[in-house]
């Protein structure tokens, strides 16, 4: 049990007969904000965590909303993302408006949007980041237990209602799931903003296949706030003070306290315990979730909203799906105003909470959206309608063809099949999936599934992804080896593989695989295509939608930088893949109709 005392900017710890230390923090009144910097928590085994909190500057008690990450929290978002901080002040001015942004920090709340409305505001430094000390280990179960500890110091302190909300995007998204699955009696609900939850599926091994982003991301976007860098370290514009603690820690010292992702997702390919204990076992997640998905996060934030969405044992459960870039929605009106609805209603027992069970913004071929109500997912009136590509003519249609083997080159071109032009309009909206017939010349093979629109005049559509300007319209992967189907868990429109065991081809037979493709949507006018294409490596939009740019070590072509490239250097995967298409197998996509109400 822990005991504590505050007073003057201080905190006293006691724990049983341990001997009182002083932990210091600053506390300052700004910007109608009382503000304490770097106030210690200190967790079970003793490591101290350090949070931000902002609050109403009176003696009352309110709810708190909590992030827990390895951004840095001292870092101001112009800091650390200056390129989507441009973005913001250019395309999105709405989200600077009624606020300084002085204190805006990367997929956290803006506390100068809640605190006035009663809230407060809570940062923490996870575990070995920023001025948090200890060892970051990503998605451990210490970090979700340290989430809990958080949650009941939060709910003890005296300006606390007692109740505390998790609230954050990404990162700040994925842990929710596994905090939430610990049961701490004063979590009162969840937001996880494009926030996954399968550690295997929807984030290292695409289908079986290494996703480059987590290896890239380390780097860039955590060990450049470790804790332990000291002077080395970024200082904070937002409060003057060093980003990464006073400790100064040797470049060893730094590495040992730090679990190195690509060493780990190269030295486990299937899914093992490695995984399995950094994947939260959602029917444990009881409270109400609002799960805040992207279309555009067709490699990392959309399927773990969807599953959290569906598996959650919340007998209160939402979904919605927003597009655009991952952080646009999280501080729009429409955003920010849907969050406060949920959280006013679960933390503060008002009566603001009138959301459909599943709201979805459907993407137009604009770029705009239309904002439908639906009772579940996937929607319970689509037409599951197969689609068969013909191999003689490259075409796709409802009936099937006999077009005969056609073959690619595992790392050349992509197979493309499409529609004729639509004669009247079509709403494509859900989870996709392909069964295919493959035989390959090695004894493995990769494969790479894209959803393509076309305009009247041939072009690809794209649409603003989460990560990527010109982001594709979906996306499926599968590992040959990694075939085997887990049929308690399999539906039709989403195969769920086991990745429990490798079943390597041999060249020259035909295998059935069934690939799960991730959920999409368009709203398709008439006189439009869509397709699909098949190849052996990422997909890459053609030169006319360049200059593109490139940001974490990575040419951005449709994809961002969820590429796959860094197991893939073998021969194996760079023979030749035939899709057979005969009287006896008869590939086909499953395509979600969306039939007018």
């Amino acid at each position: 049990m822990y005991h504590y005392i505050i007073s003057y900017g201080k905190i006293f710890l006691r724990k049983d007969v341990q001997t009182m230390k002083e932990l210091s923090f600053q506390s300052v009144v700004q910007d109608n904000m009382r503000i304490d910097w770097n106030v210690p928590i200190t967790m079970e085994d003793g490591v101290v965590l350090r949070a931000d909190i902002f609050r109403p500057d009176d003696d009352g008690q309110y709810p708190a909303l909590m992030t827990y990450g390895p951004y840095g929290k001292g870092i101001h978002f112009s800091d650390g993302y200056p390129v989507f901080w441009k973005r913001i002040q250019e395309v999105y001015p709405e989200i600077l408006e009624g606020t300084s942004g002085k204190y805006m920090n990367w997929e956290t709340v803006d506390p100068e949007k809640w605190v006035p409305h009663g809230y407060v505001c809570i940062r923490v430094d996870s575990r070995g980041a920023g001025n948090s000390e200890g060892c970051i280990d990503f998605w451990s179960k210490q970090e979700a237990q340290d989430i809990y500890e958080c949650i009941e110091w939060a709910a003890a302190q005296p300006w606390s209602s007692g109740k505390v909300g998790l609230l954050g995007i990404s990162y700040y998204g994925i842990n929710q799931w596994a905090a939430a699955a610990l049961q701490p009696p004063h979590l009162a609900a969840i937001c996880p903003f494009e926030g996954c939850n399968d550690n295997y599926r929807d984030m290292a091994r695409h289908g079986g296949i290494v996703c480059d982003f987590f290896p890239l991301w380390q780097p860039v976007q955590v060990s450049v706030v470790q804790h332990g860098l000291g002077s080395r370290g970024k200082v904070s514009r937002i409060n003057g003070m060093r980003v990464s603690g006073d400790v100064d820690l040797s470049d060893e010292e730094l590495a040992a306290n730090s679990v190195n992702l690509k060493e780990e997702f190269l030295r486990h390919e299937l899914n093992d315990e490695y995984y399995m204990n950094r994947t939260t076992d959602l029917s444990k997640v009881t409270v109400p979730v609002l799960s805040c998905g992207n279309w555009g996060g067709n490699a990392l934030h959309l399927r773990g909203n969807v599953e959290g969405f569906l598996r959650a044992g919340s007998k209160e459960k939402f979904l919605e799906i927003h597009g655009l870039e991952h952080f646009t929605e999280f501080y729009t009106d429409y955003g920010r105003e849907m969050q406060k609805a949920f959280f006013d209603h679960y933390l503060k027992g008002e009566d603001t909470w009138h959301q459909a069970p599943v709201h979805l913004r459907l993407r137009n071929v604009d770029g705009t959206f239309q904002d439908v109500d639906e009772q579940e997912w996937p929607i319970a009136r689509t037409q599951w309608t197969r689609y068969y590509p013909n191999t003689s003519d490259m075409s796709l249609s409802v009936k099937p063809a006999n077009g005969g083997d056609k073959s690619f080159e595992a790392m050349g071109d992509w197979l493309t099949f499409m529609t004729e032009p639509l004669k009247e309009d079509m709403v494509i909206a859900g989870p996709l999936s392909a069964k295919l017939y493959v035989k390959s010349t090695t004894e493995d093979a990769d494969i790479f599934i894209t959803v393509r629109v076309f305009d009247p005049d041939g072009k690809d559509v794209t649409f603003v992804s989460a990560s990527d300007a010109h982001g594709v319209v979906g996306t499926g992967w599968l590992r040959a080896s990694h075939r085997k189907l887990d049929p308690d868990k399999s539906m039709p429109y989403r195969p769920w593989h086991t990745h429990d065991e490798k079943q390597p081809l041999i060249p020259g037979e035909i295998y059935e695989l069934d690939v799960e493709i991730w959920p999409t949507s368009v709203n398709l006018p008439a006189g439009y295509r869509f397709g699909f294409s098949v190849g052996g490596r990422d997909f890459e939009l053609d030169d006319s939608f360049g200059p593109f740019p490139f940001l974490y070590e990575r040419t951005w072509k449709g994809q961002a930088m969820y590429v796959h490239t860094l197991d893939r250097d073998s021969d194996v995967f760079k023979g030749t893949t035939t899709l057979v298409c005969d009287k006896e197998h008869q590939p086909y996509f499953l395509v979600p109709v969306i039939p007018k109400k």
